[in-house]
């Protein structure tokens, strides 16, 4: 199994008035095809690590290395197109632009990455979009959409690059129990359809024992990082 993320002793510090540790020596590895929860109280540290992952903060000490690659030395232009070739983002709030379209929303990261012509771009974001369960509103605004509907377009939009590592910061929190129950079962199928590997920090331990492996943060330390067991998944 290859490695997409690696970590050793990652730490930030935000030094304010009083210094503040968001992450505290974390060390992990993040291989293909795996459906990982990023577990823990409030204030423990989760997003912070997400973000260190996803290339979006740079720690204060220790090694990152994505996809192989020293992360320390990269500029700001190298680590955004990290970003938009190695990872896809969903976030608690979809964060998709109101004056566009759903398919014009997953079309963004295509339009900066620029290896698609626009007939492909539109034909990729229409067929991703369909794939979710969303044909019929591929044309409809942010507005006009369901919350459970436009983070599926923002899933889709995570997926339009094709990206081997999408990390989702508490994707449900914003959502009712059935929406929740349909983005889940989503991002599982990211992982066991198409191959990816999906790192979620979640509130919901229901749903987080359901995953492939747990990380368990607290006051920004691993406390624990475990596989779990098949039977906990259904």
């Amino acid at each position: 199994m290859s490695a997409l993320i690696e970590a050793e002793n990652l730490t930030r510090v935000l030094h304010e008035t009083v210094p503040v540790t968001l992450v505290m020596d974390v060390s992990l590895t993040i291989g293909e095809n795996e459906f990982i929860a990023v577990t823990g109280p409030s204030g423990s540290g989760k997003s912070s690590l997400l973000y260190l992952l996803g290339l979006l903060d740079r720690p204060t000490s220790g090694t990152l290395r994505v996809g192989g690659r020293d992360a320390e030395p990269m500029g700001e232009g190298e680590r955004a197109g990290m970003r938009l070739s190695m990872l896809g983002f969903v976030f608690q709030f979809h964060f998709l632009l109101p004056e566009f379209s759903a398919r014009e929303n997953v079309e963004i990261p295509m339009r900066k990455l620029g290896r698609l012509s626009r007939p492909k771009m539109r034909a990729r974001a229409a067929e991703i979009l369909e794939s979710l369960g969303l044909e019929g509103h591929i044309d409809k605004r942010p507005d006009q959409l369901s919350g459970g509907q436009r983070q599926r377009v923002a899933v889709a939009r995570a997926l339009a690059n094709d990206p081997p590592l999408i990390l989702a910061d508490e994707p449900t929190g914003s959502l009712d129990t059935k929406s929740s129950e349909q983005v889940f079962r989503i991002l599982e199928a990211v992982v066991r359809e198409r191959g990816k590997t999906v790192v979620a920090v979640t509130h919901d331990l229901d749903l987080a024992a359901r995953m492939d492996r747990r990380i368990h943060l607290v006051d920004g330390k691993i406390e624990a990082d475990e596989s779990l067991a098949s039977a906990e998944k259904h």
